[in-house]
Parts: structure tokens; sequence; C-alpha cells
């Protein structure tokens, strides 16, 4: 027999050989391996495609859902070279996608909708791609791109909507201008995906004035009233007082005891008006901007019977306001808030003045703005806007011919030229269509504008300003002007915002306004004045305020807040 090796027959049948079960499992780890190398570039190329192919304005659409965010997301991915956010080699990065999860669901805190924000998509996605992993089954490059783009639009539109509010105002009334917050939102998402920092991130474009937060706890505080079945219903009946017995004050107790203006419903007589009771019901009284008097009339009962649900819209739709503020009211600023009658002047988050003011007629709204007091003037001249000169003046003439000579006020050619004696004019020809003269009152105890008005130039022609008619500041409701705000204290004003300027005492001013002369004055540094409408809000003691929607706004507010986003 040769000895020699027969190297043909090793090479065949010698060399060392693995079982086709080890082969297998080997081969499978090693395309695993290649491919998990290459996951987040797979993905990376799905992302890019569906972007570039987004056409212009873009509109991508993953699995039924549109990105609302068409703008903003393409050029985040742009400037990441479209690696995606919240998956890598490895697979899902789950505490970024933990967080915002969270952070979404509890956007009904802030009175918003996570229904806006992909959640139903989100949810299945992210369990289907979970039930794969459980099975041991590669990950798709595809489903995992389209999560990371419904992932990054859920949270560029939530932040946006944090931001700026949900809601553009002056789509749904032009006499509303809002100075919303701008931010980078990309560049926000990429600082909380390199941090992961998804809620403190979003949690920074909330609304920074403590008046948003107080408000935002009275949402939860009244949603718990609402889940709870909500107050008692009182019925109708006599007016009730102080030391009245009725059977009704018992559910006047629980009413009360529920929002806690009343500490405890527990009394031994709990039928018996005490004064208790009495206190409590001025406290409700307060809050609703009604007659303090502690008595239970009309007017009182129906605020007492408004449901939990209303109370519940009003409280979002004012939370929506709020977004819409700018960044920085001032250091010292002036709010004027059209639905409680009221101007406050704040400084260092201080309330330095509360003063009552007129606002305008349910048919001449007081706009919404904000801009900068620069100027006052002392025993202003009125010249008298056309639409209140035909609407309200013209009539009054017609029926008497010496109206504008008893009000002092001069008929003058069309742009305040030439003065013209009225009784030279024939008024039954003078009509709104064919009127072309201008109206000017002079100073005076009777001028329209009072002894002051303080100036913050502005496109809608309004200004504060002091008024002859002092008594209608007795009314609760005051919608009585043509636009402008009428202040019940003007000096009291004049003096805190020329307070910087030494030559302007107090006594200074009244002096300058008892010449009767027009003067014009300065202000030291300007003052920027927020014209509002809130129908609820939280004040600086914790105590919930709500006032009666005069204009009617809030409906309208409230469907588009929670109008559905558009589809595919």
């Amino acid at each position: 027999m040769n000895s020699r090796p027969c190297t043909a027959r090793r090479t065949k049948h010698c060399q060392f050989t693995i079982p086709s079960t080890l082969l297998s499992l080997a081969v499978l780890i090693l395309c695993s391996l290649t491919f998990a190398q290459g996951l987040a570039d797979q993905v990376q190329e799905y992302i890019r495609s569906s972007i570039e192919a987004a056409g212009e304005p873009p509109r991508i659409i993953v699995r039924d859902e549109l990105i609302y965010a068409s703008l903003v997301l393409p050029q985040f991915y742009e400037q990441r070279a479209y690696m995606p956010g919240w998956c890598d080699d490895n697979g899902l990065r789950s505490g970024r996608i933990e967080a915002l999860v969270k952070a979404i669901k509890n956007a009904y805190k802030e009175g918003l909708t996570p229904a806006d924000y992909h959640l139903k998509r989100i949810e299945a996605t992210l369990q289907e791609i979970r039930e794969n992993q459980a099975k041991i089954r590669p990950y798709n490059p595809t489903r995992l791109a389209e999560f990371d783009l419904l992932m990054t639009d859920a949270f560029l539109i939530y932040a946006a909507h944090l931001l700026a509010g949900r809601v553009d105002p002056e789509t749904i009334d032009a006499q509303w201008k809002a100075y919303r917050r701008e931010a980078a939102l990309g560049q926000i998402l990429q600082k909380a995906l390199e941090g992961n920092s998804i809620d403190h991130e979003l949690s920074n474009l909330m609304p920074a004035q403590p008046g948003y937060a107080r408000l935002r706890e009275k949402l939860a505080l009244y949603r718990r009233i609402q889940a709870e079945g909500g107050w008692p219903v009182i019925p109708a009946g006599p007016k009730l007082r102080k030391g009245d017995r009725d059977e009704r004050l018992a559910l006047l107790r629980e009413r009360l005891a529920s929002i806690g203006d009343l500490l405890t419903e527990d009394a031994e007589e709990k039928d018996y008006f005490d004064e208790e009771l009495e206190q409590a019901l001025r406290t409700f009284q307060k809050r609703h901007g009604l007659t303090v008097d502690g008595i239970l009339g009309q007017t009182t009962l129906v605020a007492l019977n408004v449901p939990v649900e209303r109370r519940v819209r009003q409280i979002l739709v004012n939370m929506e306001r709020w977004r819409w503020l700018p960044e920085n009211l001032g250091k010292r600023y002036i709010i004027v808030n059209i639905a409680n009658f009221e101007l406050e002047v704040v400084e260092n988050n201080q309330e330095m003045l509360s003063i009552l003011i007129i606002v305008g007629k349910p048919y001449r709204r007081t706009p919404v703005f904000s801009d900068n007091m620069s100027y006052l003037v002392l025993n202003p001249q009125w010249y008298v806007p056309r639409n209140i000169a035909v609407k309200d003046i013209l009539p009054l003439v017609k029926k008497n011919p010496s109206y504008l000579t008893k009000n002092n006020i001069s008929l003058l050619s069309s742009g305040g030229g030439q003065e013209i004696d009225p009784a030279s004019v024939d008024w039954s020809r003078v009509n709104e269509s064919n009127f072309s003269f201008t109206l000017r009152q002079a100073p005076g105890v009777n001028n329209a504008l009072g002894r002051i008005k303080f100036m913050f130039p502005n496109k809608h022609n309004v200004y504060i300003h002091d008024t002859p008619a002092r008594e209608l500041f007795k009314k609760t409701e005051r919608g009585f002007s043509s636009g402008c705000i009428r202040i019940e204290k003007p000096i009291d004003l004049a003096e805190y915002v020329l307070k910087n300027d030494s030559k302007w005492t107090r006594g200074k001013i009244i002096e300058a306004i008892n010449t009767g002369k027009e003067q014009t004055l300065r202000l030291p540094e300007t003052i920027p004045v927020h014209i509002l409408y809130w129908t609820a809000w939280a004040d600086d003691k914790g105590a919930i305020q709500f006032r009666n929607d005069i204009y009617e706004r809030d409906a309208d507010l409230y469907a588009a807040l929670f109008e559905k986003p558009p589809s595919k």
C-alpha cells in the first residue's frame, strides 16, 4: 500500500466540517451584524427620499398621517444629513421616545389635545416594532423611518403650540393682534435629543408668566370637579339674604363649598342664611365680577348655575390666549383686561394701580393688541372720528342744529381747515355718504376725552382717556365707548407714568390741567400697554376669576382650539 498521503482525498474528505445547524446560525449572526451596522444608514436613506419627494411646498404623508411641520421638519433633517433622531444602529432609542410619548399624553394638562400629535399612530407603530423585537425579527428600516418622521413632527408641532398657541387669533378675529413668541424649534429638538432632555425643553417653551401656571392648576381642579359630577343646580326662587331660611340654602352651601368659597358645607342649620354663608357668597360674587352684596339674587343665581363644563372651556381658551403673549411683558407695564373692565399697572411683578375702565360697545369692540405709551396730552382737543361723526353726532345735529355749539364742537371743512358756521349748512341734505366735514371739540370739562389722554400710537387709533361721564363707572359691566378706553382715575395714572420726571408731581399736573390749555408731555421712558381679553384667570392670591364673554369671543376660539387637524 502506498503510504504517501492522498492530497486530493484529504482536500475532499479530510477537511474540517461544521454541522449544518451551527453553520446556519453563524450565517444568521453574521448577516444580522452586517444589517445592524447599516441600520441607521438605511433609515437615513428612506427619510431623505421621503423629504426629497415631498414637492414644493413640502407635503409628506406617513401611513395616512399628514406631516404638519412641513417646513421645519425638512430643515431639521437636512441639518443632520437626514440621520434619524429616534433610532440608531442598535434600534430604538427608548429613553427619548418614552419621554416624548409621556409629554404628548400630558398635553391635556396644557389645555391641548394629545391626539393632535400623532399619538395613536406613534403608539401603534411602536407596539408593532417591539412585537417584532420580541420575536427576534430584524428591524424594518422603512418602519423605523416612518416612526422617526412621526416622532419628529409630533415634537415640532407640540413645541410650536406650547410656544405660540394652537390657533392663529387673527384668523378668527380681525381685531386681535398677537405678539407670539418665536424660537428655532429644529435647534431646540436637536438640543433635546443630544441632552436626552425632551421634557425639559418642552417645558421651557410654555409661557413663563406665573398667571399661566396658576390657570393650569385651576384647569386640573375644575376637571376633577367635572369628573366627579359637577356641582348642584340651585332652583329659582325669591331673593335670599342673611337671616332668611330656605331649603335652597343647603344647595347653596354645597355649591360654594365645591370650589372653596365656603370652607365647609356642614352647619347646624343648613337652611339658615348665616354670616359665614353671606361672606362666602360675597367671595363668589367678587370672583365673578358681580355686585358684591351677599344676596342670592337672579344675576348671582345664574352665575352659580353655570355648568362646570363651561368653566372648563373658559379656562382652556384663556390658557391659549396666554400663549399669544410676548415673552417679556416689560419691567413695568399696563394691562387692560377688556372683559374685566379694569386697568392694572404692574411693576416688578407687583400691582401698583388698579383702575376701573369703560371699553367699547359689543358692536364697536376695543381691539386686542400691544404697544408702547410714549406721551400724554393735558386738556386735549377731540377730533371726532368719522364713524362717530356720521353715526352718532349727525343724527343729533339733524334734530337740533345748535347741538354742535352747545357742546363746544367746531365744524371745519374736510381735513380740518376753515371753520364753518353750522347754521349755514342745510343739514337736511347731509347724510353719511356726503358728509364732508371735520368735527373738533375744544378742551373743557365736557370734552369727550376729559382732561387727559394717554397715547400709544397704533393703527387702531385707540388710546386711554378721561371722561366727563363719571356716572358710568358705577355700572358693573361697562361696555359704553366707541372703542377707546375711558379711565376712572386719570390723574393717578398720569402721576405714575410721569413719576421719573421730577417736574411733574401730582400738584403740577393738576395745576397744568386747571389752565385749560392743551399741553403734550413726553414720558421719561415708554411703557408697554397690553390690551387683552381674559374671561378667566387666576390672581396672585390663587383665586380663580371668571367674567362674562361680552364680545362673544370664547365660543369661536374654543371651536378652533379643538378643530380636528387636516388629514391627508
